[in-house]
């Protein structure tokens, strides 16, 4: 729950889908906030018939996510 986090001091918060940059709470000013938008792998799958164009879904998502993270410190230093 957020309330167990209260006393940690966080440098950043990353929201990595439109619905945790919409209802994520209020972090103190000198937290900074960053936004890196990624589709959301139930609602690309929708349009999916197969159990393997799902799971495509997914793995995109996913491979994205990793690259993000791989490049992460240094997208911190574009901010």
């Amino acid at each position: 729950h957020i309330d167990t986090l209260v006393s940690i001091e966080f440098d950043y918060v990353v929201t990595l889908c439109s619905h945790a940059q919409e209802t994520c709470p209020f972090f103190p000013a000198k937290t900074r906030v960053l936004h890196v938008g990624f589709m959301d792998p139930p609602v690309l799958a929708e349009t999916c018939g197969t159990e393997e164009e799902i799971m495509a879904c997914y793995r995109k998502v996913r491979d994205e996510i990793r690259s993000f993270i791989m490049k992460f410190p240094e997208a911190l230093e574009a901010v």
